[in-house]
């Protein structure tokens, strides 16, 4: 198609977008910074590691864009590729502190995580999200999706953090692709096969008309491009993770005993009655709520006995100038897909609720309440109704909801005293700023479970396991986790399910260290490069890509 700018690659993706002669690659293919962990795997890297950055002008104005490559690795993010965005952005936000307005624009034509790199993939886009909402404070970042790949996994998330969505028909835009919802909730809750079923879920029309993207377009590059100058110029900001109430009363009216289609979703989404939502304190019950780690270390660090609430997935409360907050299984929700603590719709929307409400009530405060989430969740939600209705914006409302909280000055302590995968994750525990995990093998950590990730990558499950070796960020287990230098602190001596009075004493002396180790100190991410093991080994490559941004930025 002529002038269609879906079928362009991601450098002349870039240069469309920039007027002729402004555009300046950073941290280009002629640099080398490839992947280190592909080759080992027998896979060829890209020179670029899929990822353009570009300075310019558009209509005179500066602007960042970075733009993703969709025909290498499905566009997922790896280290080095997530190290560029975050590098960049980076900048953009010094630049923009320093009062040198420039506006970033994404480009976005991913599935999320590289699961090659898995664990590097999720740290970083949690990473690339904590700049989105540090630079919105400054200046509206702006996401074009234009169709290929669309946009998936966790880069949804990231994308539902962006201020405003420009897409054209050809994309689409969803948490979990349809195979990965086949593979872990069966061909009845998602049948992958049905092109016309995954298009009218996850196609911009309908999406376009529930909230989740802006504007849809037409295939052209100059109808795009004055798209994306009039979202600069005008500073469009939809301000899509700030609506936990609206979503909160729509899952309040909606009924899970009858069928949920588009039309039925659109009637509902267009007659929401929107009513304030408050999460209150979790209380003492007389029965014991569903086994699992989350439940047991909340109770245990709150002395809260058989804790209930209004949700019954979510508990939080102060203790000893604490908050705390937890994830919990739930084996009656109304909400199936959360049965075993999966983060869904109700959850990170809640989760966003209640870290909002801290950070307004402190907000006056020389002193932050610190926020102590202890994880323990086997993933996000997998089901029809959850995509449909868009769990990525609910898991996108929690991490920014984290995010702001840390940025005003909140130490935020995430406690892994169970399973941390995936996009629940992301939506809970990678926004920290100090993280601690229990070395106990019982404990998973990664980007998805080894059926999807097999089905998805095309491996064997054996294969997987074997590509482990020669890559720790693919591993399920914690100690292959704390090679990548992301902890505050692995814990040893602690059974996770075993919650006596001297772990309990010794897990409440760290949060008390990692909450002190935050005093007077940058309240970004960047501690997970600055650790022992990140200078060593962990984050080596990040460490070197940020460092060439850096040189090249104002060069």
């Amino acid at each position: 198609m002529k002038d269609s700018f879906v079928e362009l690659r991601a450098r002349e993706r870039a240069l469309a977008l920039l007027d002729a002669g402004t555009a300046r690659e950073l941290v280009g293919p002629f640099d080398n910074l490839i992947s280190p962990h592909l080759e080992p795997q027998g896979i060829v890297p890209e020179s670029d590691d899929g990822v353009v950055l570009m300075r310019g002008q558009l209509n005179g104005q500066a602007v960042l864009v970075v733009a993703i490559e969709g025909a290498f690795q499905g566009g997922g993010i790896g280290e080095v590729s997530g190290a560029k965005i975050v590098a960049a952005l980076e900048q953009a936000l010094a630049d923009n502190k320093a009062g040198k307005t420039i506006y970033p624009i994404l480009v976005l034509d991913t599935g999320g995580v590289r699961l090659q790199e898995a664990n590097y993939g999720l740290l970083s886009i949690s990473e690339i999200q904590n700049t989105v909402v540090a630079l919105k404070q400054y200046v509206p970042v702006i996401g074009v999706i234009p169709g290929r790949v669309g946009s998936f996994g966790g880069m949804s998330i990231t994308a539902a953090t962006l201020s405003y969505l420009i897409t054209t028909k050809k994309a689409r835009v969803g948490l979990n692709g349809p195979e990965v919802i086949e593979q872990e909730a069966g061909v009845r809750e998602f049948d992958s096969s049905d092109k016309d079923l995954i298009w009218n879920t996850l196609g911009t029309t309908q999406r376009a008309a529930t909230g989740i993207v802006d504007e849809v377009v037409t295939d052209d590059i100059a109808t795009i491009k004055a798209a994306v100058s009039a979202a600069v110029a005008e500073r469009k900001d939809s301000h899509r993770t700030d609506k936990a109430d609206f979503y909160l009363s729509l899952l309040d009216q909606l009924d899970l005993d009858q069928p949920l289609d588009t039309q039925t979703y659109r009637d509902l989404y267009q007659h929401v009655q929107i009513t304030k939502h408050t999460i209150p304190a979790a209380v003492s019950g007389d029965n014991p709520g569903t086994k699992s780690r989350g439940r047991l270390w909340f109770e245990a660090l709150t002395g809260i006995k058989n804790a209930e609430s209004s949700v019954p997935t979510v508990l939080h409360a102060d203790k000893g100038g604490k908050a705390f907050i937890a994830i919990t299984a739930d084996e009656h929700n109304r909400f199936p897909r959360v049965r075993h603590g999966e983060v869904g719709l109700q959850e990170g929307f809640s989760v966003a609720t209640i870290v909002n409400d801290i950070v307004a009530a402190d907000a006056d405060k020389a002193t932050k309440r610190p926020i102590v989430l202890i994880v323990d969740v086997p993933s996000q939600a997998y089901g029809y109704k959850e995509e449909l209705i868009g769990i990525h914006m609910s898991l996108a409302a929690a991490a920014v909801a984290e995010a702001k909280a840390r940025q005003a000055g909140h130490p935020l302590i995430a406690v892994a005293a169970g399973d941390a995968v995936s996009g629940g994750f992301l939506a809970f525990g990678l926004q920290s700023n100090r993280l601690v995990v229990l070395d106990d093998d019982s404990i998973t950590i990664q980007a998805m479970s080894k059926a999807s990730a097999a089905r998805i990558t095309q491996r064997t499950i054996a294969e997987l396991e074997a590509a482990t070796e020669h890559v720790p960020a693919m591993a399920y287990d914690v100690k292959n986790y704390q090679k990548l230098g992301a902890m505050y602190q692995f814990v040893e001596g602690i059974d996770a399910w075993q919650a006596d009075d001297q772990s309990v004493a010794k897990l409440a002396g760290i949060i008390d260290d990692a909450i002190a180790s935050t005093v007077d100190q940058p309240t970004d991410l960047h501690f997970r490069y600055e650790t022992d093991i990140a200078k060593a080994s962990g984050r080596v490559a990040t460490r070197r890509v940020r460092q060439a941004v850096a040189d090249q930025w104002a060069n």
